[in-house]
C-alpha cells in the first residue's frame, strides 16, 4: 500500500472534508467538527502513512448501490427495476471495492434531502453531514476503489430530492401527510429477526454477528444487544447452543469495542496536537 497523503491534500483543496481510514472506519473524531486542513492532514499522514481516504457527505449526496447488503438485496436489480431511474443523471461516479457503485451529486439548495438507509432494496442515500464515503484511489482488502469517469458533480432534480425523502421503497400507503412503504429497510429487518429468529441452521452464526453487528452499528447499548441476541437466538427452531451464542456474540463486541477504544485514543491524540 502507498502513502496517500497528496491524494488527500488534493481532495481537500477542491473543498472536500477529508479523513483519514483504517478498515473503513475513521481514524480521528469528526463529527460536527470542521474540516482537516493541509497542514493537520499531512500530519495525520505522517503519523498514519497508510491510511485511506473518506470525504465527509456535506455539500453533496451519494446514492450508494450495493451488489448485495446484509440482506441479500441486490442494488443493481433495483436501480434497474426503478420507475424514475431516468432521474439519476450522469455524474461522477465511482466503483467500491466490494464491486458496488456510488453516484456523487450537489445537494440543492431549494430543498434538504435526507439520509436514507434502505431507500431501495441494496440501495442506500449517503447525505448526513458526519456521514462520509471511502474514495479511490483507496484500498480495502486488497481491492480498490476507482473512479468510473470525469464527469462533474451535478446537481439533480427536486423531484429525485422529493422521492429520496418520501423515503419510499416499494409500494407506499398515504394516511394524513405521512408515507408508508411497505418494502423492508434493514433496521426492520432487524425488528423481524427478533421475532422470527435466525434463520436456517447452517446460516445461524454469521446471521448472529450481522445481527449484533447491526445493532452496534446503531450505536445500542451492548447490554441491550445482548438481550435482543437472547431473544432472537431463542426463536430460531433450531438455535445456537449456549456457548455457541455466547463465544459469537463476544467475538462481535470485542470487535467494535477495540474499534471504539482505538478511535477515541487517536482522536484525543490528535485533538490534543490540533486543539
Amino acid at each position: 500500500m502507498k502513502n496517500l497523503v497528496n491524494y488527500a491534500v488534493a481532495y481537500a483543496h477542491k473543498g472536500l472534508s477529508v479523513l483519514p481510514m483504517l478498515n473503513k472506519k475513521p481514524l480521528i473524531k469528526f463529527a460536527d467538527k470542521p474540516a482537516l486542513t493541509e497542514p493537520e492532514i499531512r500530519e495525520l499522514w505522517k503519523k498514519y502513512p497508510f491510511a485511506q481516504i473518506a470525504i465527509r457527505t456535506t455539500g453533496f449526496f451519494v446514492i450508494d448501490i450495493d451488489t448485495a447488503d446484509a440482506h441479500g438485496h441486490d442494488g443493481f436489480k433495483s436501480i434497474d427495476e426503478y420507475e424514475h431511474k431516468d432521474l439519476l443523471i450522469p455524474t461522477l461516479e465511482q466503483r467500491t471495492a466490494s464491486g458496488g457503485r456510488q453516484l456523487i451529486y450537489f445537494k440543492r439548495n431549494d430543498i434538504e434531502v435526507s439520509q436514507n438507509i434502505g431507500w431501495l432494496p441494496g440501495v442506500d442515500v449517503k447525505a448526513h453531514i458526519n456521514n462520509y464515503i471511502v474514495i479511490a484511489p483507496s484500498e480495502h482488502r486488497g481491492k480498490k476503489y476507482e473512479w468510473l469517469n470525469q464527469n462533474p458533480i451535478v446537481t439533480p432534480s427536486r423531484e429525485l430530492i422529493e422521492l429520496i425523502n418520501q423515503r419510499v421503497t416499494g409500494t407506499s400507503h398515504y394516511v394524513g401527510k405521512q408515507t408508508y412503504s411497505t418494502e423492508k429497510t434493514a433496521t426492520s429487518e432487524l425488528f423481524e429477526e427478533i421475532v422470527n429468529g435466525l434463520g436456517e441452521t447452517g446460516g445461524r452464526n454469521n446471521a448472529l454477528a450481522s445481527f449484533i453487528g447491526g445493532l452496534l452499528f446503531r450505536n445500542v447499548e451492548v447490554e441491550t444487544a445482548y438481550e435482543l441476541g437472547k431473544l432472537a437466538n431463542n426463536n430460531t427452531p433450531k438455535s445456537l447452543p449456549p456457548k455457541e451464542f455466547e463465544r459469537t456474540f463476544k467475538s462481535m463486541v470485542n470487535k467494535e469495542l477495540k474499534r471504539r477504544e482505538m478511535a477515541t485514543k487517536i482522536g484525543s491524540r490528535v485533538e490534543t496536537k490540533h486543539g
